[in-house]
């Protein structure tokens, strides 16, 4: 009988963090979930999503912003370039600072 993992798909992982995020429990499960230097890398990457999305600095500029390497601001702009309007909309709206 062969084992199985609980979870295969990223949805399902989306679903987990939903639930905790419901119960609270989001921080202590992301804290658990990815290592202090993931953590610094979602870091820069809403940060460079932010700075993509605002428009006014180059992707060098971010670069030198935020000591991260023009490959990586470059995936970011790419993951931007696939989505609809309303999707960069409802992120830009998201990554306002309240």
């Amino acid at each position: 009988m062969s084992q199985q993992p609980e979870y295969t798909d990223w949805q399902q992982i989306l679903d987990l963090i939903k639930q905790s995020t419901a119960t609270e429990q989001h921080e202590i499960l992301l804290t658990m979930l990815l290592t202090p230097d993931e953590r610094e890398s979602l870091v820069a990457r809403v940060n460079i999503l932010r700075e993509l999305l605002k428009g006014e600095l180059s992707q060098r500029q971010i670069s030198q912003m935020l000591g991260v390497g023009v490959a990586t601001i470059t995936r970011g702009s790419n993951e931007l370039k696939s989505k609809s309007d309303d999707e960069k909309q409802a992120i830009t709206q998201l990554l306002q600072r309240q």
